[in-house]
């Protein structure tokens, strides 16, 4: 049960995290740090000891499992070996272990602080034999819990060595073959970049980007706004407000119940959210790892067209009905407060087959690692209050209730349309895989196609030229009709000028607002290029540094990714602006280094690498070089990343991020051509 427990938080995680844009930092805390030791034992018997430094404030639990509301218990597994026997379970000592009341489970347990050893025995027929496995663990302080940590290893018994990563070190599979060990950090070390000693310093400030916690929340309460028009919402709201004032004894009572119930469903949608806080930090590259995941894309792409298909009436997506009467009936139970907050949650799994397309669309793309649960909890906030809004305003102005236009067709019109709408980004996570993958499924102008095309279809749809099965005929043009048919009109014809030739860029003309949704226009059939903007670039740090020192430019370091929005948004409208694309392509080297690539490095290029914190990491892809890159040397995960460095390797500047200002972009650029005058003038001293 506990197991399910964990794997259903963990899956929650993973589903939203698909929406998240790649990004995050290296803050994440690290309270535990983990060595190995062996020691013969004799008779063939080796003790193999797991010690854990704990930092002040921060506790590891004993191996003892204590229930389905527990803490995760630590285990150590060995691996199935031939010639190696596991006996019997690990022992537990600490430095100072606590067995009692622990606040955060509300339970009595057992736990270390300061540091804990777990001793394992083994007896081996061959002390050579590498040993492999795994330990798992969990890290709480007083008021919050880390994710479950599981670590595989790989240790020599008689050398002592050891080596500890986030995958299996299993020496039989075929990815690890061949693949070497390398403690020098050399491979991925910008020696000369000091972080806090640029050659030029950047003393302003800038503005911060539009993924915020403001725009986010904004987001979130329209999703909510286009959801009270849905058909699983707008009937529920004069029948909910009209109870509350009519059951209630007097005017205020009604209007407090109305009010609580528009609270309880704010405060639902923000629960939703809260299982990320209570789970902390994540490895600062998951959210790309999993983001760009072809295959979860794949999987994505088809739940939105079942979606799309079901927005259509072609069946209905509902909750399972036994959750439904069960929250109805703890309703009509409790009364009161209790019953008000069980009126919201039905609210909520009885609108989920409008409000959960609606909510996940949204937030596709608008989530950042940058933010963590914050981003989520605005988000979701958003959209509750939106949902909120009207049951609180009705109840101060009943009178308001006789405005509102009566349900009927024009409701299931909103359904279709957003039926649409689901088709078309459904393409968007076929459109991740495709990019990564490089497939060349889906370019430039096929994925533009597909959205003139569901364009075309809403405003056929909205004219009577296609039909649904609960559609009515149209037999007049209301205004609100006439009104969505020219917006959706002038929308089709706009997105219909990304097929322009732009000639300065040798391929088409971006979409402004498709751009970060769409691939790049140079990902394409008829025009394809390889850089954006009309630029010349190179994809990985060797070519570049070379043709750097070369011609004596200056390097643009751009840390990229083919699932970043942001990265789009700046090769569209910000690169090649006059000042900046003749900058960057008079004045720099470009390099951009793509973080998600998922094609592998030859074999002789793979190797595991040991992190500035002291974990083990595979080096396979080409997409973990550069993330592993610049995690290292410019302590962020967040995509796009611009680094000025000279042609020998150091920071003339503060690397900077997504930077939509093309002035603030354009100081930015030449700061580092400032530092090139001062090292220049250094040189020549």
């Amino acid at each position: 049960m506990k197991e399910r427990v964990y794997a259903a938080l963990l899956g929650v995680m993973l589903v939203l995290s698909v929406f998240a844009q790649p990004g995050g930092s290296n803050g994440a805390p690290e309270p535990v740090k983990w060595t190995i030791t062996t020691t013969d034992a004799g008779n063939g018997q080796w003790d193999v000891v797991f010690h854990a430094d704990i930092e002040e404030g921060w506790s590891v639990y004993s191996q003892e499992n204590y229930g389905d509301m527990g803490p995760w218990p630590t285990s150590i597994k060995v691996d199935s070996i031939t010639g190696v026997t596991v006996m019997g379970r690990a022992s537990e000592t600490g430095k100072k272990v606590v067995d009692g009341h622990d606040v955060v489970f509300d339970m009595t347990v057992k736990k270390f602080k300061g540091g804990a050893t777990f001793t394992q025995r083994i007896a081996v027929v061959d002390p050579a034999t590498p040993i492999t496995g795994l330990f798992e663990y969990m890290t709480c302080n007083d008021e919050m819990c880390l994710p479950p940590s599981t670590v595989y290893y790989i240790l020599g018994l008689s050398s002592g060595t050891y080596e500890l990563g986030d995958v299996s070190f299993d020496p039989n599979d075929p990815k690890f073959a061949g693949i070497a060990t390398k403690s020098d950090v050399s491979e991925l070390k910008l020696p000369a970049v000091d972080l806090d000693n640029p050659v030029v310093r950047d003393e302003g400030k800038r503005a911060e980007d539009r993924n915020s916690l403001l725009w986010i929340f904004m987001l979130g309460f329209i999703g909510g706004l286009v959801a009270l028009l849905t058909p699983c919402v707008f009937p529920m709201i004069p029948l909910t407000v009209s109870f509350f004032t009519k059951s209630s004894t007097d005017r205020a009572t009604g209007l407090k119940n109305a009010l609580t119930y528009g609270g309880f469903i704010l405060l639902i949608y923000l629960i939703f959210s809260l299982p990320f806080h209570l789970l902390g930090s994540v490895n600062p590259e998951i959210f790309n790892e999993i983001s760009t995941n072809p295959w979860l894309n794949l999987f994505f792409f088809v739940i939105f067209i079942v979606f799309s298909i079901s927005f259509f009436g072609y069946f209905e997506i509902t909750l399972p009905s036994s959750w439904v009467n069960k929250m109805d009936s703890n309703a009509s139970k409790f009364g009161g407060l209790i019953g008000t907050f069980f009126m919201a949650l039905t609210l909520a799994l009885v609108s989920f087959s409008c409000t959960g397309p609606i909510l996940g669309s949204l937030l596709a793309g608008a989530l950042t690692a940058d933010g963590g649960a914050w981003q989520l909890t605005a988000g979701m906030g958003g959209f509750g209050f939106a949902l909120a809004l009207p049951f609180g305003l009705f109840a101060l102005f009943p009178g308001w209730l006789n405005s509102l236009p009566r349900s009927g067709s024009w409701l299931n019109s909103v359904k279709v349309v957003l039926g649409f709408v689901e088709v078309a980004l459904a393409f968007k996570f076929l459109s991740m895989a495709d990019l990564v993958m490089k497939w060349g499924l889906v370019p430039y102008e096929l994925f533009l196609a597909i959205w003139v095309i569901c364009g075309i279809g809403i405003v056929l749809y909205l004219f009577g030229k296609i039909r649904f099965p609960h559609d009515s005929p149209v037999k007049k043009f209301a205004p609100s009709r006439v009104f969505f048919i020219t917006a959706f009109s002038a929308l089709t014809v706009y997105m219909a000028f990304g097929f322009r030739f732009d000639d300065k860029a040798g391929t088409f003309a971006p979409v402004g607002l498709l751009s970060g949704i769409s691939p790049s226009p140079g990902y394409s059939w008829i025009f394809p290029t390889e850089c954006p903007a009309g630029l010349t670039c190179y994809h990985d740090l060797e070519s570049g540094m070379a043709e750097a020192k070369r011609t004596g430019k200056p390097l643009l370091v751009d840390f990229t990714g083919y699932g970043c929005a942001n990265c789009r948004k700046m090769e569209d409208y910000v690169w090649p602006v006059a000042d900046i694309n003749r900058l960057i392509d008079q004045e720099y080297v470009l390099v951009s280094l793509y973080v998600d690539a998922k094609a592998e490095l030859p074999k002789d290029e793979q190797f595991i690498f040991e992190t500035s914190n002291g974990s083990k990491k595979p080096i396979l892809t080409v997409g973990n070089k550069w993330a592993t890159l610049q995690t290292e040397n410019f302590k962020s995960a967040t995509q796009p990343l611009y680094a000025l460095l000279s042609p020998d390797g150091k920071l003339l500047t503060d690397p900077v991020g997504y930077t939509p200002a093309v002035e603030e972009y354009k100081a930015f650029l030449e700061r580092g051509l400032q530092g090139m005058q001062v090292l220049g003038s250094q040189a020549s001293r």
